[in-house]
């Protein structure tokens, strides 16, 4: 969940004191064709990825999750990289590696015979409309170099892999948390796409506004969803879980959404 299948992307930051940034969060909506600059945001409802990982439908509410993260960020502080930005060499750059939060919304692709194979999906072609690299493997993310306290990979069964004897459990979660990461946040089976922009709206609310911990905001996230008639069922909002473990004291609250106060230090 979190990418639209030919249509466009975001990614967005945050600022602590002087030049320390503390928010990235990302969405994928992978542009996958030609057409798709000049038609978004009405990409199309189908596409293919080569290497197995089968048909990517569209994800309607991945943009409308984006703009309520960056909303909930202080004005001037939030990064957002949208359609064709968000793509491989983006996060391959180096780009990501001073942020705090970083949060990928696009398709998650599981391959748990491979687990090497798994990976995000991100933007398959350039503005020019010519075919590029926009997948994400295990491997590149191990390469990584991250100091982000979250990595939030708001996309389908991102927190499975394979059960490898003397290794343990080897996915993208794994990798993140190889990376730098301190603790990730993602899902156990495939989430409903409107839900999941609900959940993630609702946690960060609960991490900058609340000062919670990731776990705790989770928790809260998770709690108003059920409470809610039509997402009442787990299967909306259980997928979602914390690994990892933070070496950072607890947050403190934020200031309020557009306001211009400085990042306090320990907050995410």
């Amino acid at each position: 969940v979190g990418g639209e299948v030919g249509g466009d992307q975001h990614l967005a930051g945050r600022r602590q004191g002087g030049d320390r940034l503390d928010l990235a969060a990302g969405v994928a909506q992978p542009a996958q064709h030609a057409g798709a600059a000049a038609r978004a945001p009405a990409p199309v409802e189908v596409a293919t990825l080569r290497g197995g990982a089968g048909v990517l439908r569209r994800l309607r509410h991945t943009r409308r999750e984006i703009e309520a993260i960056a909303a909930l960020a202080p004005a001037g502080e939030v990064l957002v990289a949208t359609d064709f930005a968000a793509d491989r060499e983006l996060v391959l750059s180096g780009a990501l590696d001073g942020y705090r939060v970083v949060h990928f919304a696009t398709h998650g692709v599981l391959d748990d015979e491979h687990p090497e194979l798994s990976g995000l999906v991100l933007s398959q072609v350039d503005a020019d409309g010519s075919a590029k690299n926009g997948f994400l493997r295990l491997r590149d993310v191990y390469g990584l170099e991250l100091a982000a306290d979250l990595v939030v990979l708001s996309g389908c069964q991102t927190a499975l892999g394979r059960e490898v004897r003397g290794e343990g459990l080897v996915g993208l979660t794994r990798g993140f948390l190889y990376a730098g990461v301190e603790q990730v946040l993602a899902s156990l089976w495939r989430v409903e796409d409107r839900a999941t922009a609900e959940l993630m709206e609702r946690f960060y609310r609960a991490l900058w506004l609340d000062g919670l911990r990731p776990a705790a905001a989770l928790a809260r996230a998770q709690r108003e969803l059920a409470a809610d008639p039509r997402w009442s069922d787990p299967y909306y909002w259980g997928a979602f879980v914390v690994q990892g473990a933070s070496r950072r004291p607890a947050p403190a609250a934020a200031p309020a959404p557009g306001s211009d106060s400085p990042v306090r230090d320990g907050r995410r």
